[in-house]
């Protein structure tokens, strides 16, 4: 894409030029105008000047006398030393009403007869000339006066205004164009401020921009910069915590795993050296969880681009997520029901985040469940509330440690577990627009539940 300053020049001086050629045609044709207009007001004036002169009470000899005058007078012009060079570009012409020529001028064109027409019209002299001519006629003095100029008169003077009118405009447009040039440099220089100081800042900087004195309408840009700096700098710190947690809850199951190998080397015998592999798969399997979960709040984190919804029916949903988790529950000895105000409820939403909370809310309630204890689902939908709790029998949470069941790597009372599971069905709730609430019941229970609104 070219530069805003080439753009928006080539706009500017396509328009001025446009503008500049429209005025210049239309001067040019009012001039043409106003100039014809001149012209044949003076061929009328000194038609009437000549008529003046020819109506003179004199004798007819004296009139003779006239005529010839004029015609010698006429003759010996010449414009090269006292004259004017137009002079042979205007003629004039008189007869009296019986086509005799008493007077004309020796540029006059060639005519044959008397004119029959009155007043003012085109005609070309043998195809060498084009005249604009006006003929005034006389009755009362017998008298047919015919005065005319040549069209070059006209188009020598068109052309002299033109050229005085272009050649200003054309030398002012160059000028205007230099000018426009530099005040679009001067208007766009806050820009170029800016992208020299973005292009100076460190690459690895995220600290949010401060530009003053900053134009108004630059100031929307530093804000829109200074929010995707900060989102930036969001998620490189959710990156750096999620790498930096991971390498820490990593190390001891790694350790762990070195020793066990260890003690399957050192074993003297076939029960130690069977006691060491099963604590080996122990550990392998609370890493295989915890890598599992790492990658699970990796994907859910909020940010991480948008839900992926579809079409589905969310009663179907939880019974289908309830169906697989049924044969690991009842294995733990534990008894599994579930209720729901509807039979169905269509809508679209992430289906796959609702299952990832459900999932491990149930591990989490089978885990702290007693045996032959039973774990209820509760799925309430009113006014597109959505509200999925899930009860189950074990001790509760002592209230002082509520506030830390978010935590990341905090687990209480679960050897296996890894303290990630209520961390990623809080991730689900933020993602989904949702909340979750942990409360124990009233005499022995724990109740967790996912609020959202769909």
């Amino acid at each position: 894409m070219t530069s805003i300053r080439r753009r928006t020049l080539t706009l500017i001086i396509g328009l001025v030029l446009v503008g500049l050629t429209i005025l210049t045609l239309v001067n040019i044709h009012d001039s043409n105008h106003e100039i014809a207009e001149v012209y044949d007001a003076q061929l009328a004036t000194n038609a009437r000047l000549l008529q003046g002169v020819m109506r003179m009470p004199l004798a007819r000899q004296e009139h003779t006398q006239l005529y010839q005058a004029f015609n010698q007078a006429l003759g010996q012009t010449d414009p090269k030393v006292d004259g004017h060079p137009y002079e042979s570009k205007i003629a004039f012409q008189v007869w009296d009403l019986q086509d005799n020529l008493l007077v004309h001028t020796p540029s006059a064109p060639s005519l044959t007869r008397a004119p029959t027409y009155i007043g003012f019209s085109d005609i070309n002299d043998l195809g060498k000339h084009q005249w604009r001519t006006f003929v005034l006629k006389d009755e009362t003095h017998n008298l047919l006066i015919w005065v005319g100029e040549r069209d070059d008169v006209r188009s020598d003077l068109v052309n002299r205004i033109v050229r005085h009118t272009v050649l200003p405009n054309l030398i002012g447009s160059l000028l205007l164009m230099a000018a426009i040039w530099l005040a679009i440099g001067l208007g766009l220089k806050p820009l170029a401020d800016l992208a020299v100081t973005l292009r100076g800042r460190n690459p690895g900087s995220l600290e949010p921009l401060q530009l003053a004195p900053l134009p108004s309408e630059l100031e929307p840009m530093q804000a829109a910069l200074n929010r995707l700096l900060g989102q930036i700098q969001d998620v490189l710190s959710r990156e750096r915590r999620f790498i930096a947690d991971a390498a820490h809850e990593m190390r001891t199951p790694l350790a762990v795993l070195r020793v066990h190998a260890q003690n399957v080397l050192e074993a003297t015998n076939d029960e130690q050296r069977r006691e060491s592999l099963n604590f080996l798969i122990v550990g392998v399997d609370r890493t295989t969880r915890l890598v599992n979960q790492l990658l699970t709040i990796a994907r859910l984190q909020p940010g991480e681009g948008p839900l992926k919804t579809h079409q589905g029916d969310l009663v179907v949903a939880v019974r289908e997520s309830l169906a697989q988790m049924t044969p690991w529950i009842l294995s733990k000895g534990l008894e599994l029901s579930f209720d729901s105000n509807q039979e169905s409820y269509p809508l679209e939403t992430d289906f796959a985040a609702i299952d990832i909370a459900l999932q491990n809310l149930l591990t989490n309630a089978a885990n702290f469940s007693p045996a032959g204890g039973q774990i209820s689902v509760t799925l309430l939908l009113e006014d597109r509330h959505l509200s999925l709790s899930i009860c189950d029998q074990g001790p509760g949470v002592e209230e002082s440690e509520l506030c830390r069941l978010f935590e990341r790597f905090y687990s209480r009372g679960n050897d296996q577990g890894v303290g990630l599971g209520l961390t990623i069905v809080q991730t689900v709730a933020t993602r989904l627009g949702g909340r979750i609430r942990m409360e124990n019941l009233a005499g022995r229970g724990f109740r967790a539940t996912l609020e959202v609104e769909v």
